[in-house]
């Protein structure tokens, strides 16, 4: 099935801006030239430079020229979705590493957060994510052992471990996300290809079903270089009552 327009071009945008080709602060070609370019309708550029703003890579809009705010992918903040999705939507080729991965009794505060006893057993696992072949976070993800047992077993280097536990059945509801800045350690160091010490984005994500019980914590460590996260605020209007 061929590919929507609106995605081709996105996608080539995106690639001239990660490219530099198109640098930052410097103008997209505009939408009159993207339709002769692309031999398309202004409907499906509207729509490419719609997601290239969503994703906070473009700015500008309402008759003026779209500009290059960054050439980093982001991460949206609001959205629910796997590593491999966030990197396929935005242009980028995902890939995954397996380090390690075993049932073992979690730290105190793992089991804390999981809700589960200290000596309870969880499957933990280490993966290191690339980006087009290179090196961009770094997972320590526990899960309890119901849900994460059939992980000991599963090919991990294959895709997405949120695609994989939804084809089994597992209730993925809701996510709490805290973002914050940590030092790369020992572990980091050697798998994220960077400087012992070096600043890393850590994403600790507590993962809930339906009914509000964990069932996955997870602490990621991104370099900074190659992923960002956007927060999007909207203000709703109230009418007072009086």
């Amino acid at each position: 099935m061929r590919e929507p327009l609106h995605r081709t071009v996105a996608a080539e945008l995106r690639r001239r801006i990660r490219s530099g080709a198109i640098a930052v602060g410097h103008p997209l070609p505009s939408e009159a030239d993207l339709c002769q370019e692309f031999a398309a309708s202004r409907g499906p550029v509207r729509q490419a430079l719609a997601a290239l703003r969503d994703e906070g890579l473009i700015g500008g809009g309402q008759g003026r020229r779209a500009v290059v705010l960054d050439a980093v992918p982001t991460q949206p903040f609001e959205s629910f979705l796997s590593f491999t999705t966030r990197a396929e939507i935005t242009g980028h080729v995902p890939g995954q590493r397996l380090q390690e991965i075993a049932l073992r009794r979690p730290d105190p505060a793992v089991a804390a957060a999981l809700q589960v006893e200290p000596d309870a057993l969880v499957v933990q696992l280490l993966r290191l994510r690339l980006l087009d072949g290179r090196p961009a976070m770094l997972e320590r993800m526990t899960y309890t052992e119901s849900v994460g047992r059939p992980l000991l077993d599963a090919d991990l280097d294959a895709g997405s471990i949120y695609a994989l536990l939804t084809e089994r059945g597992v209730d993925l509801a809701s996510a709490r996300h805290t973002f914050d800045a940590v030092t790369a350690d020992t572990t980091d160091a050697g798998l994220l290809d960077v400087p012992e010490g070096a600043p890393l984005l850590r994403e600790r994500r507590l993962t809930t079903d339906s009914q509000g019980v964990p069932i996955e914590w997870s602490d990621d460590r991104y370099r900074p270089d190659v992923a960002t996260v956007t927060v999007t605020n909207t203000r709703s209007t109230r009418t007072a009552m009086l």
